[in-house]
């Protein structure tokens, strides 16, 4: 009698052992912690800054200009052709509704900012 039920304890804990080693394995799996609501909202957040970014920056400066949010932080990447327009961007990305921070990564072009205009 012992034996048959240490046989079917076998099983129990190797199926028990499999559940936890695949959730730590799908929990490593997942590259975010945003609730899906907070993922749409961060998708909203960098149309919206494109879209303002399209109507109020310099034409030739927005397509140099990538967007990224996370958590309502926005980070802006590229590079501009002056320090008014990188100046510019954050300011219009920090007027978007839902932007917590804005991380200014932009670069000014040392050949587009030594050109007189």
């Amino acid at each position: 009698m012992t034996h048959k039920i240490s046989v079917g304890i076998i099983p129990a804990i190797v199926l028990a052992i499999v559940v936890v080693a695949s959730t730590a394995v799908f929990e490593q799996g997942c590259n975010t912690e945003q609730s899906p609501k907070r993922q749409l909202s961060d998708a909203q957040i960098t149309t919206q800054v494109k879209t303002k970014l399209a109507s109020d920056v310099r034409a030739s400066s927005v397509a140099n200009i990538q967007v990224n949010t996370t958590n309502g932080i926005v980070t802006l990447a590229g590079q501009v052709e002056n320090d008014g327009v990188k100046h510019s961007a954050e300011r219009v990305a920090a007027s978007v509704p839902g932007v917590v921070r804005v991380n200014n990564n932009l670069q000014v072009d040392p050949a587009s900012s030594s050109v007189v205009r």
